[in-house]
């Protein structure tokens, strides 16, 4: 498959979960096209049994292989930077799943966010790699796997989920998952370290 076309499957996947930016808007704003070239890659994808209805059949889903990673991403630092590129390196579609403050906090309660989620939705997406940020879903993680559906699921180093359990708990929701730890070649960069080291004066500067 050409990396027009599977450009195209991913701008309509992402359109899927986010459908506030249309997929050819998505796909324009990586590459340049016009609406006509567009529309004619959707009709080839259409007789390939791709596309229907400018969705996505089981066989086009099956031609992109979508990567999902989680986290607060309060403060963006190398660290952060290197495990989205690993994690993009993995398939062709990376999906960051931004953590809402309410579920941030469930998991450590004397965490300080500096930036709501929405903000902070935002700085992942402006990450020029990253296919698709959104905010978890109410509820748990599972109901945002669910949700995303992803062939992989990235770990960064530092997580506190493991790969086991993560893996039993997708195969309970019959979701065929792969998942990995990803490695960091900076393991210091951590925001927790940056949070201590400045506090409140890094917004003082």
């Amino acid at each position: 498959m050409n990396p027009i076309d599977k450009a195209a499957l991913a701008s309509i996947y992402c359109s899927k979960l986010d459908p506030s930016v249309s997929a050819y808007e998505r796909l324009r704003a990586r590459l340049p096209i016009d609406k006509e070239f567009f529309d004619e890659t959707l009709k080839g994808l259409s007789s390939l049994g791709m596309v229907e209805d400018q969705h996505l059949t089981d066989f086009g889903r099956d031609a992109i292989k979508v990567v999902l990673v989680g986290g607060v991403f309060d403060l963006i630092h190398p660290g952060h930077i290197h495990t989205l590129k690993a994690a993009k390196s993995l398939g062709d579609v990376l999906v960051v799943v931004v953590a809402r403050t309410s579920t941030a906090l469930k998991i450590k309660k004397d965490r300080k966010i500096y930036h709501d989620e929405n903000l902070r939705r935002e700085l992942v997406s402006s990450i020029n790699f990253v296919d698709l940020a959104i905010i978890g879903r109410e509820g748990t993680l599972y109901d945002t796997v669910v949700y995303v559906n992803p062939n992989i699921i990235a770990l960064g180093y530092d997580q506190a989920h493991t790969e086991k359990d993560v893996a039993e708990n997708c195969k309970k929701l019959n979701l065929n998952v792969q998942v990995v730890r990803l490695s960091t070649p900076i393991p210091g960069s951590k925001s927790s370290r940056i949070k201590d080291e400045l506090g409140e004066s890094i917004y003082g500067i």
